[in-house]
């Protein structure tokens, strides 16, 4: 089997595919309240160009895919995707707001997908119907216990912005006490249109150094696996863990391993990158992908995708978040 190996050594065998742009929630470090344009559909992957591409991912390599989106569940077609995904030999994953999960527990189950990331920032109604500008807080909660309760491995994913929810951490934390979750909390992070500045990122290194002084001994440092994006820890006692993805401060970027394939059929081989190759163009004039793919991983950054400084807004002249992909 080929490998997708960048210049620096790190292979690349996990891909995360965004199935459309559209959400049902409006989290404002993601999109603008009025959404996205809308855009023609020949503008995305079909359903048989998506798997052409994955079949071709398949064959450099790729053995793990995440769907995400958007909102990955409001594919119209998502059913039919999800059934063929099941059958490739790849471990399946999803990153999802929860809001319509219970519609599809059962062919997730039948597709072998176990792996759920949950967008959660907040613990409070209130707090959470201003962060996502919607009120689907009850449903979100109810589908996190609900997979739980049928064996889902659960991560909730947690971006924390200061004077906003970083006063929930602990929160957080204490659901981990009775809940076998993983809890990640998320540098807010730069993307177009999501008016970022530092001083609303917490970072991690206050977090832990809070943490420390109320715990002490009972904060445990996890050994995190190898392309691990987070900094695992537990409190003794506690079914559950947390981590910390610190792509401001302490990015992971020495063992990434992550490919972006977007809606509109384009890979990003960075989340930060403004680099972008363009495979749905290419494959519907019946070229090559197979080299795009390669020569993208071969060009790849060492870091941040060659992001020095955050407070250049010259320097991350990105996507808005959604039209990425989690």
């Amino acid at each position: 089997m080929q490998t997708l190996i960048d210049k620096f050594g790190r292979q690349h065998d996990y891909l995360r595919i965004s199935l459309l742009e559209r959400c049902n929630l409006r989290c404002h470090y993601c999109m603008p309240e009025e959404g996205v344009p809308l855009r023609d559909k020949n503008e995305f992957m079909s359903q048989e160009e998506l798997f052409s591409i994955i079949d071709t991912f398949i064959n450099l390599g790729i053995t793990k895919i995440r769907l995400t989106g958007g909102e990955p569940l409001l594919k119209k077609n998502f059913s039919e995707i999800l059934a063929r995904l099941g059958k490739l030999p790849v471990e399946l994953a999803l990153t999802t707001n929860a809001i319509l999960l219970n519609r599809y527990w059962e062919q997730l189950e039948m597709a072998g997908l176990k792996k759920l990331n949950i967008s959660i920032d907040s613990l409070n109604e209130t707090t959470f119907n201003e962060m996502t500008r919607r009120k689907f807080f009850d449903k979100v909660v109810a589908n996190i216990h609900t997979a739980l309760e049928r064996g889902f491995e659960v991560n909730l994913n947690v971006v924390v912005i200061k004077g906003e929810n970083d006063h929930e951490i602990d929160d957080f934390i204490a659901f981990t006490q009775s809940n076998k979750v993983a809890v990640r909390f998320i540098e807010f992070m730069p993307f177009d249109g999501n008016n970022w500045d530092e001083s609303r990122t917490v970072k991690t290194k206050d977090i832990l150094s809070r943490l420390a002084s109320k715990h002490g001994r009972n904060l445990k440092k996890l050994e995190d696996s190898k392309n691990s994006t987070s900094r695992n820890y537990t409190i003794t006692g506690h079914q559950g863990t947390f981590g910390f993805i610190s792509t401001v401060s302490n990015p992971f970027c020495d063992t990434c391993n992550r490919i972006r394939l977007t809606a509109d059929g384009k890979i990003k081989n960075c989340l930060f990158g403004q680099d972008e190759t363009d495979l749905l163009t290419a494959l519907r004039n019946q070229h090559d992908i197979e080299n795009l793919i390669k020569k993208s991983i071969e060009s790849k950054h060492q870091k941040l995708g060659g992001i020095k400084n955050f407070n250049n807004k010259d320097e991350h002249n990105n996507r808005m978040m959604t039209t990425i992909g989690g």
